[in-house]
């Protein structure tokens, strides 16, 4: 069997923190939805069953956790930073496709929360 593309997918992580430019946000904190689609060659995992041969998931929400505790301005920038340090400490990891999402944003209106979305090449794989 071939394998051509394949992806491992952390959906909806839930957190609370303090990123925002109103001083309220920096306060108060907010609610926050992360979803990544790491693209990550796991060929070898499905044949070996080992954790050892594949990106350990628990491993990667350890990065997005801290990384989502240092407070910003613009999410843009947090999601810079997930990025560069799921690259940085993932190398095989060969792109990203990372959604953040601030659930009750204070912009007066009843919505399900706004956000940023981002694919990313890695360009050292």
């Amino acid at each position: 069997m071939e394998l051509k593309e394949s992806f491992i997918t952390l959906s909806n992580l839930r957190f609370h923190a303090f990123h925002g430019v109103l001083p309220q946000e920096r306060v108060t904190g907010n609610d926050y939805v992360v979803s990544l689609k790491m693209g990550y060659d796991f060929s070898k995992a499905m044949d070996s069953d080992r954790v050892e041969d594949t990106l350990n998931y628990a491993s990667v929400f350890e990065v997005v956790r801290r990384e989502m505790a240092v407070p910003c301005n613009l999410l843009e920038r947090v999601a810079g930073r997930i990025g560069c340090q799921l690259f940085r400490s993932f190398p095989a990891i060969v792109s990203l496709h990372l959604s953040i999402t601030k659930v009750n944003p204070p912009m007066g209106s009843d919505s399900d929360g706004a956000g940023v979305e981002v694919h990313l090449i890695n360009d050292k794989t």
